[in-house]
């Protein structure tokens, strides 16, 4: 198995949670702590995974410690993807540190409740 094989099987065992909602088709992902550039393959590789398994996926983004404007323009595709697709991409609990990199990137705490930086607190 080569290097990029190895660090995507090790985010997947370590960090990456998929729970199948009962109620509905809804799977949800817990980003690993490092969404920076070095790993940001890796978390694309995640999310691919989760996003072709279901019809609709929530993003939770508590473990997330270190992310920058690659995970914002991850997420915002994923988000865009999902709404041409008519699968919803929901993203909660947001770290401080994912809330600050989103602010440094020019998206405030207002953003309307549809927009995929609207902080969902447990997917409501």
């Amino acid at each position: 198995m080569g290097f990029a094989a190895n660090r995507f099987a090790s985010l997947k065992r370590d960090w990456c949670t998929m729970l199948p909602d009962s109620t509905d088709q809804k799977w949800s992902l817990r980003l690993p702590a490092d969404c920076s550039i070095a790993a940001i393959r890796g978390v694309y590789d995640l999310i691919r995974d989760a996003f072709n398994r279901q019809s609709s996926l929530e993003i939770d983004c508590s473990d997330v410690a270190k992310a920058d404007v690659t995970s914002i323009q991850l997420l915002i595709s994923t988000a865009k993807s999902g709404h041409a697709q008519g699968r919803p991409v929901v993203l909660t609990a947001f770290s401080q540190s994912f809330r600050n990199t989103l602010r440094r990137a020019g998206f405030t705490s207002e953003a309307p409740i549809d927009h995929p930086f609207h902080d969902k607190k447990d997917g409501s």
